[in-house]
């Protein structure tokens, strides 16, 4: 295998900045005249037809917030225009908080989501790093907001969402948004110091693994309002975007790498007694997810979604995931020298650059079906830059308790 594909070597890491600096310039032309953030075509052209989704915009913001740190010329404006979205069209100056998105003509994207809302304060988190007007005021008023409407303290979890006026809270709980909140809250704890948020991503991240562990290490994505799970939740809608039914592979990654980084954050010099069963949890829930979703149905990739078996059910790879499984399994490779990980990161590397990668247009392709043919049925374009760059900088993020953006030297 080529050493561009093997984690460490100057070669990869060369060609993860390569990817990394592409990346920033596909993405300049988000900012709409509002600033909220246009979705993004597959030749980086907006689609302007489409809403102008907070979540799209705040990602933005992130990412050209580490661009701005990293000294990539233009970031700094492309922030400003993005902030300017999130205290402007996006806000709801009426009932506070914000707006899931505004249309193409302007009009309201009704409801409050937990999802956006953890956006908005790792967005901000960001900004307040690269030095950006206001991103501290922005980032008092999303915890203001956060704190009375989304964090359930005697749940030691986050309600999903509500109407427009924040009168009626929906019934459905849900852990992706969870785990939004739980990068989102590392962030605050990284950025301010107040641990207060550390704690409440720890509350999270205990019920997620104990829901984990008597599932066979399969994440139930869907809950009443109880939190009991819902398993059979959207089984009409498999491959909904945000709430598909079944297992997601991609999301037990993810989990896997925020429990590690929570668990270096909060235990860093203390007695491996406290660790093991958190980074035994990380692993578990990574080892299951690759065991279920990686080249599970004879073509390379990691399928979107699961039964409860491990069986495929929606076999679409999605790029997202492929992100995640680079971060993740170069992150438990680092905290446990196992060269399995080192060598599941060098083949999600050549699957990256030999099928997902488009040498084309730029970007990474979105969604690709089970011959890993292109497809947009569920993420037509290539919306944002969130977790591809964010793949091409955690794996060589050696602080592994600290928030990506909070690592670069400024």
């Amino acid at each position: 295998m080529q050493t561009k594909y093997q984690i460490d070597t100057t070669e990869n890491k060369a060609w993860m900045q390569e990817i990394r600096d592409t990346l920033f310039s596909f993405g300049r032309l988000f900012p709409s005249p509002e600033g909220g953030a246009y979705y993004l075509g597959d030749d980086g052209t907006p689609w302007k037809d489409r809403p102008r989704e907070t979540w799209i915009t705040c990602r933005m913001a992130h990412i050209y917030s580490m661009a701005t740190l990293l000294g990539f010329e233009g970031a700094p404006a492309l922030v400003d225009e993005a902030l300017r979205g999130l205290t402007g069209e996006l806000k709801d100056k009426e009932h506070g908080g914000w707006f899931a998105g505004r249309t193409a003509d302007g009009e309201i994207l009704p409801r409050k989501q937990c999802y956006a809302h953890a956006f908005v304060i790792l967005a901000a988190t960001s900004a307040i790093l690269a030095k950006r007007p206001d991103a501290k005021e922005l980032l008092d008023e999303a915890l203001s907001v956060f704190d009375r409407y989304f964090w359930e303290e005697k749940e030691g979890m986050t309600s999903d969402a509500w109407d427009t006026a924040f009168t009626t809270c929906d019934l459905y709980r849900g852990v992706n948004a969870n785990m939004h909140t739980v990068e989102a809250f590392l962030a605050v704890a990284d950025v301010t110091g107040d641990l207060t948020y550390r704690a409440r991503a720890g509350r999270i991240i205990a019920r997620v693994i104990d829901f984990a562990k008597v599932n066979d290490w399969r994440i139930p994505e869907h809950y009443r309002e109880d939190w009991t799970p819902d398993l059979d939740c959207h089984k009409d809608r498999p491959d909904d975007p945000f709430q598909p039914y079944g297992a997601t592979p991609g999301h037990g990654i993810e989990w896997a790498r925020l429990i590690a980084q929570w668990t270096m954050a909060t235990f860093e010099g203390k007695d491996a007694k406290e660790t093991k069963p958190y980074f035994d949890a990380a692993e578990a829930l990574y080892q299951r997810a690759v065991a279920d979703g990686w080249n599970a149905d004879g073509a390379r990739g990691i399928v979107y979604t699961t039964d409860w078996n491990g069986k495929p059910v929606v076999h679409d790879r999605m790029h997202w995931t492929l992100a995640e499984a680079l971060n993740t399994s170069a992150v438990l490779w680092r905290l446990t020298g196992n060269k399995r990980y080192a060598e599941d990161y060098a083949a999600f590397c050549q699957y990256l650059d030999e099928v997902v990668l488009d040498h084309i247009n730029g970007s990474w392709f979105h969604q690709l079906d089970e011959k890993n043919r292109l497809m947009g049925t569920v993420w037509p374009g290539k919306s944002d830059l969130y977790h591809a760059v964010q793949a091409t900088m955690i794996p060589y993020n050696e602080k592994i308790g600290t928030s990506i953006a909070a690592t670069i030297d400024r």
